[in-house]
């Protein structure tokens, strides 16, 4: 059985539907009513995309409401994990998000926590029965899209371990690395850097899993280039794109999956999960 909270997000497209409704409260709370006309013995996977607090507040109140109902088997997906990059305290007086949004779902006692191509290992480490979906599938379809006659950039550091198993996922695609220099305080970046002298005119593939405000693919956009790179394409995981895409224009595509929300823009693709 599925409870898809969000009626544009169906993942589990194999799955008898529950049937609900959700409201907001005038004094800004969430609320849902859930149909008890289902098998409560069987086991029920809630999806939900998180925007907001509200969207993971509506979360919670979806499993306190199925365990009233006598369901004992609850799994939640939630593609897109809250606070996933604030995994550790950088400067004195920020609290470790990922943790907080984590005890929460802990004390629930759910059966399995689903999370889709997660920031770091601090989230899985976090979570109790926690799955991460790798972004394997995703990488193979954006190839299917675009060539295998490419490069897979790795942006940074952080997401050189994943890269990696992209590649050996994918049969071996050749890995250039890059770095970059962050101002921990200001969140300024600078000193963008290839690790490849000359790309001679490959097309390049930069992978990572969120694309925020973009500063780090615009930037290393730029540095690629230098190197004569060919076409580039972006691909990310978890598109939220606060800042729109006119200065992204140095790329052919950009790709990215619903797991955060729908996109209408020429220059994105959105490929929907589907587990």
């Amino acid at each position: 059985m599925i409870l898809n909270l969000d009626q544009n997000f169906r993942p589990f497209s194999d799955k008898k539907e529950i049937e609900f409704q959700s409201f907001i409260f005038s004094g800004g709370e969430p609320h849902i009513k859930i149909k008890p006309d289902f098998d409560v013995s069987e086991t029920v996977t809630i999806t939900h995309r998180i925007n907001s607090f509200n969207d993971f507040g509506l979360l919670l109140l979806a499993v306190d409401a199925l365990k009233r109902m006598d369901v004992k088997l609850i799994n939640v997906f939630i593609p897109y994990f809250p606070a996933a990059r604030q995994d550790r305290v950088m400067i004195a007086g920020e609290p470790l998000s990922v943790k907080v949004y984590a005890d929460i779902l802990n004390s629930l006692k759910l059966n399995k926590i689903m999370v889709f191509d997660a920031h770091s290992e601090v989230t899985s480490a976090l979570l109790d029965n926690c799955e991460v979906i790798p972004n394997h599938d995703f990488i193979a379809q954006v190839l299917k899209k675009i060539g295998n006659d490419v490069k897979l950039i790795s942006p940074d550091g952080g997401a050189l371990k994943k890269i990696y198993k992209v590649s050996e996922y994918l049969g071996g695609i050749d890995v250039v690395e890059c770095s970059k220099s962050r101002d921990v305080k200001t969140g300024k970046l600078s000193g963008f850097k290839v690790y490849d002298d000359d790309l001679q005119g490959m097309d390049c593939l930069i992978v990572d899993d969120i694309c925020d405000g973009g500063g780090t693919f615009i930037g290393l956009a730029e540095e690629l280039k230098k190197k004569n790179a060919g076409k580039l394409y972006l691909a990310v995981s978890h598109g939220i794109f606060n800042k729109g895409f006119e200065s992204m224009k140095a790329f052919e595509k950009i790709f990215t999956t619903d797991s955060f929300r729908e996109f209408d823009e020429e220059i994105v693709e959105v490929l929907k999960l589907k587990m």
